[in-house]
Order: C-alpha cells, then structure tokens, then sequence
C-alpha cells in the first residue's frame, strides 16, 4: 500500500486512468467488431462504411496511447484488404 501522500495520489490517479483506456480500447472493439460482421455478411458498402467510421477511432487510441500506432495499421490494413476482396 502507497505510503506517501504522493504515491497514494499515483494510486488514485491510476485507477481512474485504467477505466478510461479500458473503455477507449472496449469503444475501438466495438467498431472493429462493426466492421467484423459487415466483412461476413459480405455486404461490400456496408463494410465499407463501418470502416470509414472505425479507421479514426482506432487512430485516436493511437493518439491518446492505449495502441500502439504499428498495432492500428495492421488492423486497418488487414481489415482495408478483407473489404477489398469481397465482391462488389
């Protein structure tokens, strides 16, 4: 347990930050996940557009470092090439 005033502080501080890059990261799964079903229904426009609005929340996990930005451009990419290979 913390001892000084300001690590009992950092304590605080950090239980507040891990909610809310927990809930960052559980809002980017669920884009993802938009894009995920969109890709297996094979519904190229739907994909298409749950992508579009999945790519900046994904790079605003990046910019406040809950991901790594290596990590989101795999994703985007790999999920970019799934939505191009369905059929139009």
């Amino acid at each position: 347990m913390a001892q000084h005033k300001s690590a009992e502080k950092r304590a605080r501080q950090t239980v507040r930050r891990t909610a809310i890059n927990g809930a960052r990261v559980s809002r980017i799964r669920t884009f993802v996940k938009k894009v995920e079903l969109a890709i297996a229904s094979g519904d190229k426009t739907a994909a298409q557009a749950a992508f579009k609005e999945a790519q900046p929340e994904m790079q605003s996990g990046v910019t406040k470092g809950v991901l790594h930005q290596n990590t989101v451009s795999r994703k985007l990419s790999r999920l970019s090439a799934r939505i191009k290979s369905l059929s139009a």
